[in-house]
C-alpha cells in the first residue's frame, strides 16, 4: 500500500495548523497554552514541529487543536491531490 505521506513529513495538519493559528493571530504557544486548558500538553516546540511536519500528532491533540481553532477535525487535513 501506498504511503499517503511522501518523504519525510510526519503528520498531514501542519499547513493548515499554521495557516489557522497565523489567521486567527495566536502564537504558538498561546496554541500550547489553550491544549493545556483541556488537558492537552503540547509545548510551544512541538508546536513548531507539527508546523514544519517533523513530528506526529496524536488524535487526542487532533480534537484538541480542531476545538482550539474553532473546526472540524476533518478541516485540519491536507489531502495531496
Amino acid at each position: 500500500m501506498a504511503r499517503i505521506i511522501d518523504g519525510k513529513a510526519m503528520n498531514m495538519v501542519g499547513d493548515k495548523v499554521k495557516e489557522l493559528r497565523l489567521a486567527r493571530g495566536m502564537s504558538q504557544q498561546a496554541v500550547s497554552n489553550q491544549l493545556e486548558t483541556m488537558a492537552i500538553y503540547v509545548c510551544r516546540g512541538s508546536i513548531s514541529r507539527i508546523e514544519d511536519k517533523t513530528r506526529t500528532v496524536t488524535d487526542i491533540e487532533l480534537y484538541g487543536l480542531s476545538q482550539v481553532f474553532g473546526v472540524k477535525m476533518e478541516e485540519l487535513f491536507c489531502i495531496p491531490e
